[in-house]
């Protein structure tokens, strides 16, 4: 095959890197964080795969006394958060962290510092998810925290604390990688990768880190009220003092709902790729794949209540959320009819990741059409809470992301380590979990349209119950099995697996034009890129060099792209500020709930002159953070200094001003935990303020770096910039909160 293009210049020898141990805790290579997401995903992973054969061995017959209903409802939180958090999405995470770089052409992610810390994050957050078991008191309150039973005085435990806490630190991480993919595809495709020639697997990514960003910040802000609750007093859902436990289920939903897809289009993105390949056909239909996959990241967002049916929203609400499921079901549809369509008439090659998309393909239909069932309302209200909902569940995210993941390892392990897997030992890897899951999950249907709850640790011996649950139990160890052959065929693999070569499977993309496993720098050069599948082939036709316009083309965008690569930061802080403002909006939204819900204290008892007075200092500072950019673009720097300097001291005054304005509540004696609209004001404004001091230590920072030595160049621009954007965005939200905080109390 024949390479014209090269993305980059290649260095002339390979640099050096630490080798053992000292790489592994100090790597910043995206390759390398993306197997250490894989195997810690794989660690957890047998951690949730072994409290998900206790639940069963406890299920097996009826009224077992295997387990109490105290260390089953443990087991059971642990179980759920563990295969959600720690492995399904991380695991997802992890492939494309380690293969979207490689498919775009590119050398690294955007901020590889950032992706270190990202992965050091999910870490640390599962540790202290698990370290709750050390301490005895593991959570026990299923893996969405349900309120009020979350709340003191069902939950005196701290159990509930190192859930919220672990799942805070590996949110942090996780919004930060969904920065660093969404700032990756944008800037780092190689010269010519047009939008409609990215790999469906990048595309899927980067619609993944856009609701990564527009959803999980929703659950984030609810776990800090749960823990203000706990710590602090506040009230936000307490119900014994006016509080909303159905707040909760909104604000979880808002992300739970989204997460499926979070969870699931990786997983479409994976099969997109797999299908055509083995299929030797292009895959049909590739602009309307990539469309469904953005109509459902939008979409989600808009379904989040339909897990909400039975708790009295009313039929109008009702009646809108069932809709918009119903929709969601269409966008679902047309990838499923592209991927039979690529199959059909195909070249098929029942390899292992084959065998695997085929069976995804199956066992994600039968999940698709139960939640179908689910958007209509009188069946959810039939079906709600019983284990017809597992079933579901677990086959939309286990007959879909599972079988997705398996898929991904049989067709990328041999580029990852540069050996393959065993096909005789996969064959009985495939068979296992196919028979075990299908086993495990489809007399799920069953039992809850027998009427069988879920979240319950024993039931009593009612007719059949106990057959169909023992025969679950048998389906769980198989699967069980199938894993433990997985891993014992990676490691064996590893050590004497047969190698792979460059590109064992003929594919398309650009992971398969490098070495595997691919060297540090990724590339030396590249083929030209005319369509979404630059290597692919017409009946063993090598791929044509580029012609004098192709390099020509090549050429311009390759100075573009180099123009646009350090200004990576801008797009970064923007993405930031999108998820930043999901976060205040589930703030705002409680305020607006709680802010007349309660006697006592109220907007009646802020001064809203003297708010009003230390806001203009706020807002001019956004004036002078626009003055000191004018001053730099004219190469000015005493200039820009002036205006900067009276920025922060701007920003200063406003904050100190916030300060005074709270000493004076406290010394009314109102606090935070006074009342509902106390909880709401302090938490909202609060935060408000932590992100001015943010804002504070940034531009003093940036401020400093520019008097110590000039600062007129392109990259110390992008530092003005990228601060000047948060610091516009902090004040923008000071607008809505003292409108509807402090202006909307002075009429209503």
């Amino acid at each position: 095959m024949t390479t014209v293009t090269a993305p980059f210049p290649a260095p002339a020898v390979e640099p050096l890197r630490p080798t053992g141990l000292l790489r592994w805790v100090t790597t910043v290579d995206h390759k390398d964080i993306g197997i250490l997401y894989l195997l810690t995903s794989l660690a957890f992973g047998m951690c949730g795969g072994v409290e998900a054969l206790l639940i069963r061995i406890q299920l097996s017959v009826p009224r077992n006394t295997f387990l109490g209903p105290d260390a089953y409802d443990a087991i059971f939180t642990m179980h759920g958060t563990t295969m959600i958090f720690l492995v399904v999405m991380p695991v997802l995470l992890g492939f494309a962290n380690y293969i979207v770089p490689l498919q775009i052409g590119a050398r690294d992610m955007a901020f590889p510092r950032l992706n270190a810390f990202s992965y050091w994050l999910f870490l640390f957050g599962g540790i202290v998810l698990y370290f709750s078991f050390l301490n005895g008191t593991p959570p026990d309150i299923g893996w969405f925290s349900y309120a009020p039973l979350s709340e003191p005085p069902y939950s005196l435990e701290v159990g509930v604390n190192y859930w919220a806490i672990g799942l805070l630190v590996t949110s942090a991480g996780t919004i930060a990688t969904g920065v660093n993919l969404f700032v990756t595809v944008v800037h780092l495709r190689a010269p010519g990768m047009t939008w409609f020639r990215m790999p469906v697997f990048t595309w899927m990514s980067l619609v993944t880190a856009f609701l990564v960003l527009a959803a999980i910040p929703a659950l984030t802000a609810a776990q800090i009220m749960l823990l203000f609750d706990r710590y602090l007093g506040t009230q936000f859902f307490d119900v014994s003092k006016g509080g909303s436990a159905v707040l909760w289920q909104h604000l979880f939903w808002y992300f739970g709902h989204p997460e499926v897809y979070i969870m699931a289009l990786p997983a479409f993105g994976i099969i997109s790729e797999v299908l055509p390949v083995f299929a030797r056909k292009p895959l049909f239909g590739y602009p309307v794949v990539v469309a469904s996959g953005i109509a459902i990241a939008f979409l989600s967002v808009s379904v989040w209540a339909h897990h909400m049916f039975t708790v009295g929203m009313g039929d109008v609400a009702n009646a809108a959320f069932g809709l918009t499921s119903m929709t969601i079901a269409v966008p679902t549809g047309i990838k499923v009819f592209s991927w039979l369509a690529t199959v059909w008439g195909g070249r098929i090659r029942l390899t292992l990741p084959m065998m695997f998309a085929v069976a995804f393909l199956i066992q994600f239909t039968i999940g698709g059409l139960s939640g179908v069932h689910f958007a209509t309302v009188p069946v959810d209200w039939a079906t709600h809470d019983t284990y017809y909902v597992v079933a579901h569940f677990h086959y939309v995210l286990g007959g879909g992301s599972l079988f997705a993941i398996l898929a991904a390892t049989y067709y990328w392990f041999p580029k990852m380590s540069g050996r393959m897997l065993d096909e005789r030992t996969g064959g009985f890897v495939f068979w296992l979990m196919v028979i075990g899951f299908n086993l495990t999950f489809f007399p799920m249907h069953i039992l809850g349209l027998m009427g069988m709850p879920r979240r319950t640790y024993t039931y009593p011996d009612l007719p059949g119950w106990g057959a169909i649950n023992f025969a679950e139990t048998i389906g769980a160890f198989l699967m069980g099995i199938a894993v433990a052959l997985l891993v014992w065929d990676v490691v064996n693999s590893l050590r004497i697996g047969t190698p792979a070569g460059d590109n064992p499977w003929d594919a398309w993309t650009f992971e398969w034009a490098t070495t595997s496993p691919p060297p540090a720098t990724n590339f030396q050069t590249l083929p030209p890129i005319t369509s979404a599948r630059p290597l692919y082939r017409v009946d063993d036709r090598p791929v044509l060099p580029a012609t004098p316009a192709e390099q020509a083309m090549a050429a311009r965008v390759d100075a573009r792209d180099r123009t646009r690569g350090w200004k990576a930061p801008i797009v970064g802080i923007v993405a930031f500020i999108f998820s930043e403002a999901t976060f205040f909006g589930a703030l705002i939204a409680a305020f607006v709930l709680y802010r007349n819900a309660s006697p006592g204290p109220g907007p009646h008892d802020l001064d809203v002159p003297r708010t009003a007075f230390f806001s203009l200092f706020l807002f001019a500072s956004s004036g002078t953070v626009y003055l000191a950019e004018r001053r730099l673009t004219h190469d000015d720097r005493r200039g820009f200094l002036v205006w900067w300097v009276a920025s922060i001291v701007l920003g200063a005054i406003f904050l100190l001003g916030q300060l005074t304005e709270y000493g004076r509540l406290y010394a009314d004696g109102i606090r935070i935990d006074t009342n509902l609209f106390t909880s709401s004001f302090f938490t909202l404004t609060g935060f408000h303020g932590f992100h001015v001091l943010v804002g504070l230590i940034a531009l003093s920072v940036v401020g400093l770096m520019a008097w110590a030595r000039d600062f007129t160049g392109g990259r110390r621009r992008v530092a003005v910039d990228t601060v000047s954007i948060y610091w516009h965005f902090v004040d923008a939200v000071w607008v809505v909160i003292l409108s509807l905080v402090y202006l909307l109390g002075l009429v209503a």
